[in-house]
């Protein structure tokens, strides 16, 4: 067989596998080639290919919706927008209470920033299917993204009455439990008993107030210590200023005036979150403190929610610029919402000093790498619609000299108004 003849008969094979792939194809149920394309669009991220199947599968049942509903969100992905609309509109057109329809249309407008149509659509979906998770899901993050913080809460807790096990909802009530009112008032109290490295007990007092502004909450707080035997108050003014539907940026500045020891000179910190996919949550930033040198601490921290559990893990890392040597602190976390996104029990253990803790962040401003162990349990309830009552206990041990160890015992309340 000379090399023409060869060439020849390959094309053959291939036209008469085509007309075979076709022939078996045209054999297909709707319902089969529904399956092949999304198994191609999910598995081979092919969406021309998917979309060929899906439009062989409509000239088969051209008033089957779920082919068109996948076909709509097909074009959402490559940016095919009107197509888009076309497909879910003439879905509802026919079926008004498609509920499928309706959260594929939401979800176009809404991550196009079309926030009013997007809450239109929900809306009307909602007419139908008044209970729907998913519906009422997204039209809290509408809301939310609209900045109706106090709608977007009522919503949200709705969906956690249906489900309270609905981690997208857990991870939302979470972002607006602060927002959704526009004034609060806290004050706590905290008492620290030493077994060993101090004779006399802490007393530390914390009173703030904070408001909800277009930019993100800013709040001033007054702190109180006395140790040491000794009195000093220190001053602070913290934010969360909003960036975007994924990010937002801690910031926070105290001062003290008073150079007995009691509290840093100054303290300060930055932090940049982000609302990561899946109930993913993260941070990056740094903290800084004065004592008679400065210090800087690096921090990471990343939280996931699961059902009705937030889990997180941080760590803080000081390098050896301001230590005796590379200074680490961890953090694990476990929070478990019995209720709303104000009931909630906390466990906490770790190594190491947290800068974030106002009451002991004095303690890193040693020149010797000591070690410390802490564990830690929390509860907070929701007491009435305006108020929340929290208390907490903490056992550290600490080695506040080489080689002697000694017991730290702090328990707190506090008391928070919103209005």
């Amino acid at each position: 067989m000379n090399h023409t003849m060869k060439i020849c008969l390959w094309v053959i094979i291939v036209l008469c596998g085509l007309t075979i792939s076709t022939q078996a194809q045209e054999t297909l149920s709707s319902d089969s080639l529904l399956q092949l394309a999304r198994k191609t669009a999910f598995d081979e991220k092919d969406y021309d290919k998917a979309k060929a199947y899906l439009h062989r599968a409509l000239q088969k049942s051209p008033d089957y919706a779920d082919i068109r509903i996948f076909l709509g969100r097909i074009y959402t992905w490559t940016k095919n927008y009107d197509s888009a609309k076309l497909c879910f509109s003439q879905v509802l057109q026919k079926q008004p209470g498609y509920e499928d329809a309706s959260i594929a249309y939401t979800d176009l407008e809404y991550w196009n920033d079309h926030n009013e149509q997007a809450l239109q659509v929900c809306n009307a979906g909602l007419q139908y299917h008044p209970a729907s998770e998913e519906l009422l899901l997204r039209k809290a993050r509408i809301l939310n993204a609209m900045k109706q913080y106090a709608t977007a809460d009522s919503t949200i807790q709705r969906v956690l009455a249906i489900n309270k096990n609905n981690t997208a909802a857990r991870s939302l009530a979470d972002q607006l439990k602060e927002r959704s009112y526009r004034n609060k008032i806290n004050a706590s109290y905290d008492f620290v008993y030493f077994d060993k490295q101090f004779s006399d007990p802490w007393h530390l007092v914390s009173i703030d107030y904070g408001r909800n502004t277009s930019i993100g909450s800013v709040t001033g707080r007054l702190n109180y210590a006395n140790r040491f035997a000794q009195n000093a108050l220190q001053y602070e003014l913290e934010a969360y200023p909003h960036i975007s539907k994924t990010f937002y940026s801690y910031a926070d500045l105290a001062y003290c005036s008073s150079d007995n020891g009691v509290f840093p000179q100054w303290r300060g910190g930055f932090s940049l979150y982000a609302n990561l996919p899946k109930s993913f949550e993260g941070e990056l930033g740094f903290r800084y403190m004065l004592f008679d040198a400065p210090t800087w601490v690096y921090t990471a921290y990343a939280g996931k929610y699961y059902k009705s559990w937030l889990f997180g893990a941080r760590v803080y890392i000081t390098p050896s610029t301001y230590a005796t040597a590379v200074s680490n602190s961890y953090t694990l976390t476990a929070n478990y919402y019995y209720g709303n996104a104000d009931d909630v029990i906390g466990l906490t253990a770790g190594y190491g000093i947290s800068p974030d803790d106002r009451y002991n962040a004095i303690l890193i401003d040693s020149k010797v790498k000591l070690t410390t162990y802490k564990a830690g349990i929390s509860f907070k309830k929701k007491v009435s619609r305006m108020n929340v009552f929290t208390a907490a206990a903490t056992w550290f041990n600490q080695e506040y000299l080489p080689g002697t160890k000694g017991n730290q015992y702090q328990i707190g309340v506090a008391w928070q108004h919103r209005f």
